[in-house]
C-alpha cells in the first residue's frame, strides 16, 4: 500500500473560499493595524480577504465585497474612530449582519481597534458626528441610515477584542491564536479520523488479498 494511495482520497474539508474577512476604515487602519493583522494571519496559513489584496481588476468592487462577505467563514470588523464615516464601511457591515443572522455557520468578530464598544452602542463622539452627517446627505433615505445605526448597535453588542491600552503586537498574537484554535482542531481531527480509517480499509484489502 502506498501512502499516496491514501492521501489522494482525502477531501478538502472547508467549505469557505477564505477563513476570515476583514472589514477595516482605510483611512485609520490600512498601513498599520490592519496591514499587520493581516501579515500576521498569513503567517499562520490563514486564508485572509483583504480588499486591497484580493480584488481583481475589472470587476465591481460592491459585488466582490459581498461574494466574499458570503464566502468567508469569519467576518471580522476592525471598528476604529473613522469607520462609520465610510458609507462603504457602513454597507459592508450590514452585509456582514445579514450574513450572520441567516448563516449559523459564520461567525461575526468585532475589534475595537481605538474606540470602546459603548461608543458604538451609543453612536457617541465620533460615531455621533459621523450619522449627523449622514443624516444631512441622506435625508431622502433615512431607512439607510438606520439601517446603519442598528448593524452596528448589533456587533457592538458582540463578544470581541478591546485594545484599550496594550501593546498592538501582543493583541494581534491574542488575534490570530484565538482565530487560528477556531479554525484548526475540527479540521486536524476530521483529517486524522479519516487517515486512519483509510488506513484500517486498505490493511484490510491487503490481508483479504493475502488469504487468497
Amino acid at each position: 500500500m502506498s501512502i499516496q494511495r491514501v492521501s489522494s482520497y482525502i477531501p478538502s474539508f472547508s467549505q469557505w473560499k477564505y477563513d476570515v474577512f476583514l472589514s477595516f476604515s482605510g483611512k485609520d487602519t490600512r498601513k498599520n493595524f490592519t496591514d499587520h493583522l493581516y501579515a500576521a494571519l498569513n503567517q499562520k496559513g490563514i486564508n485572509v480577504f483583504k480588499d486591497d489584496k484580493e480584488l481583481e481588476r475589472g470587476r465591481s468592487i460592491s459585488l466582490e465585497l459581498y461574494k466574499a462577505i458570503e464566502e468567508s467563514k469569519f467576518l471580522i470588523i476592525i471598528f476604529s474612530k473613522n469607520y462609520a464615516y465610510s458609507t462603504w464601511c457602513l454597507d459592508e457591515l450590514v452585509k456582514i449582519v445579514e450574513c450572520k443572522n441567516t448563516s449559523d455557520q459564520q461567525l461575526v468578530l468585532p475589534i475595537f481597534y481605538d474606540v470602546e464598544p459603548t461608543m458604538i452602542r451609543k453612536q457617541s463622539g465620533h460615531f455621533q458626528e459621523a450619522f449627523t452627517k449622514h443624516e444631512e446627505t441622506f435625508n431622502n433615505d433615512i431607512e439607510k441610515v438606520q439601517k446603519w445605526r442598528d448593524a452596528l448597535k448589533e456587533v457592538a453588542n458582540l463578544s470581541g477584542w478591546e485594545l484599550k491600552d496594550r501593546y498592538e503586537v501582543e493583541f494581534i498574537h491574542e488575534i490570530v491564536k484565538e482565530i487560528s484554535r477556531k479554525l484548526r482542531p475540527t479540521s486536524s481531527r476530521a483529517l486524522d479520523d479519516l487517515f486512519s480509517l483509510q488506513l484500517t480499509t486498505a490493511n484490510k484489502e491487503d490481508n483479504s488479498l493475502l488469504i487468497l
